[in-house]
């Protein structure tokens, strides 16, 4: 490579520092080459003629100083000076190996340290992660995050607001990405920033008490009550989803990101300007004239923060599906996941612009991650909207549409398509492994029963876990009892303690088959003291569980599905509509 590719380390010399070493045509002289980079080939392969013992005597081929001893020198000129050419041939590519090998290792230590990390969860939600299917695959579920922050002079001067330097950031953009257990398919979905949840009790920093829980606040605030640690205990208290990783960006991020890819492609239906009015002051100041465009730098970021002249919080979500789906469609054609180019440009900018959970905080990390991803075809990528209505005692927020809600998280919960594109088998979650133990008999397995029916829109089911103890009593698990805890949790499960091992769950499993419940319910639990069903939200009446229908595409109603191959343009809102001319 010849230079180190470190930023402010400069050019690595290499053949003149040589020279100031002494490695100069002198170094081997014109003799034998022996030694490094000596060339034993080139003598096998010398045509045969006077040895030196030879000409010392004046004898051999070619010998005195006739035609024949000179045509003889120049021969033997000849072929020292190609075995010059070679010896420094040899010595150059040792210095671009060395060189080339030394730069590599500093350079991915210059990456390594670009990366900003922090803790995966702010607290506790108690989801576990999925069950493997039959191949041992488990689905891959990523939180991405907007970060409005403006702690630093490259932020506001993006973001504006210098007032609020120093304030802790909020989470504009949450988007969850859920890559399937094969990865032949992946599911985007967003909520608000001003939607009302329950966010839980969350970690404090250094040291500081944790956050209380709170169900009358907005989801952007759960980044102010522990960091994205914190969105992540929140989305997966909300959702049941497991959630492996989060990945945050800030104004400066998305900036550098589509400078990089070379701009990303969005399509308006008409010509937009979004800029102040009497009504709604501020805006996002996107300029566009009608039709697609391959936005980048400011423009980018603005795109991304357009409100007012989209017309809402979820058709802005929905902009930015069309911008992750572009950018995604970007660096496919790209061929970002094998140019090895484009992967150097990619990682440089990366590292510097995104802040990711500890476990992922190195290169070999965030490539691993990339390569999850790079199977996954834009006809198999849906993006989403959580719907949602209006927030009663603050019109300006919003809350989320139950029916609806709980549909789109069950199907991330059981690993089911957001599109019609796949076979049978891509919609419907595979068995789990069968126990190689046993189960023991039910009159011998203490039961504990929980009511963990609540939501954050209705309370739990009155006596629903006497009701379930009741019916477990009448198929003979007879130490069943009902606890008189509750709790709020989406999805039904049955939790044994992981030290138990195949036999606890062995006997996990007996319960949930009575129940009609699916292997996938069933969860190891390192803090779990016993065999424990916990009654969740999808099952708050009748006497046996039935899953929640749901096939793959089937999204709700409001859900502004976007496909990753399909070309789709923005509504502009007409206050902001632009002619293209003023």
């Amino acid at each position: 490579m010849g230079q180190n590719s470190v930023r402010g380390e400069g050019t690595r010399k290499s053949v003149p520092r040589a020279r100031e070493l002494g490695w100069d045509d002198d170094l081997y002289g014109a003799g034998e080459a022996t030694g490094a980079g000596g060339e034993a080939p080139e003598e096998a392969e010398a045509p045969s003629g006077p040895t030196r013992a030879e000409r010392r005597r004046g004898g051999g081929k070619g010998g005195g100083k006739g035609p024949g001893g000179r045509a003889a020198a120049r021969q033997r000129a000849k072929k020292t000076g190609k075995r010059k050419v070679l010896r420094w041939t040899a010595i150059t590519l040792a210095l671009l190996i060395l060189g080339t090998a030394g730069a590599g290792y500093l350079y991915y230590e210059h990456l390594n340290g670009n990366i900003r990390g922090g803790s995966r969860a702010g607290g506790d939600s108690g989801v576990k992660k999925a069950a493997p299917n039959a191949l041992g695959d488990t689905p891959l579920n990523i939180l991405l995050i907007g970060s409005d922050s403006r702690n630093d002079e490259k932020n506001i001067a993006l973001g504006g607001g210098r007032d609020d330097k120093g304030r802790k950031p909020l989470a504009d953009v949450q988007m969850l990405l859920h890559v399937s257990a094969d990865r032949k398919n992946a599911s985007v979905v967003s909520i608000p920033r001003d939607t009302v949840v329950h966010i839980p009790e969350c970690k404090g920093e250094d040291g500081k008490p944790p956050y209380p829980a709170t169900d009358t606040r907005p989801i952007n605030e759960s980044l102010q009550r522990g960091g994205p640690g914190c969105t992540l205990t929140t989305w997966e208290s909300l959702t049941g989803v497991y959630i492996d990783h989060w990945i945050m960006v800030d104004f400066a991020g998305v900036v550098a990101m589509a400078d990089e890819v070379g701009g990303v492609p969005v399509c308006v239906k008409s010509g937009v300007d979004d800029h102040p009015t009497k009504a709604q002051p501020g805006g996002s100041h996107l300029k566009l004239p009608e039709g697609t465009h391959e936005v980048k730098g400011v423009q980018a970021l603005q795109w991304l923060r357009t409100r007012h002249a989209f017309g809402s919080d979820q058709n802005r979500a929905k902009a930015q599906h069309m911008y992750m789906n572009g950018m995604v469609a970007k660096l496919q054609k790209q061929n970002a996941w094998t140019d090895t180019g484009r992967l150097m440009g990619l990682a440089e900018t990366a590292t510097d612009a995104l802040q990711v959970s500890d476990e992922i905080k190195s290169v070999k990390g965030l490539f691993d991650l990339s390569m999850q991803l790079k199977n996954v075809k834009l006809d198999r990528l849906t993006t989403a909207n959580i719907p949602t209505a209006e927030y009663p005692p603050d019109r300006n927020w919003n809350i989320l549409v139950k029916s609806s809600a709980d549909k789109m998280f069950s199907m991330l919960r059981n690993d089911i398509a957001f599109d019609k594109n796949g076979t049978p088998a891509d919609a419907k979650p595979k068995p789990s492994k069968k126990p190689k133990a046993t189960a023991e008999a039910p009159g011998s397995l203490a039961v504990t029963v929980v009511n963990g029916t609540g939501s954050d829109a209705e309370p739990a089911a009155e006596g629903r876990a006497r009701t379930i103890t009741e019916i477990l009593q009448g198929k003979g698990f007879t130490q069943a009892v009902s606890s008189k805890e509750g709790g709020n949790r989406p999805d039904t499960v049955v939790t044994y303690p992981k030290a138990a091992g195949d036999q606890g769950k062995a006997n996990a499993q007996s319960v949930a088959k009575v129940l009609g419940l699916p292997d996938s319910a069933v969860r190891a639990d390192p803090k779990a003291e016993g065999l424990t069903l916990v009654v969740g939200a999808d099952w708050r009446e009748g006497t046996v569980y039935k899953k929640p229908a749901a096939e793959a595409g089937d999204i709700p109603d409001g859900a502004q599905v976007i496909r990753g191959d399909e070309k789709d343009c923005m509504e502009i809102f007409d206050p902001y509509k632009w002619d293209g001319k003023s």
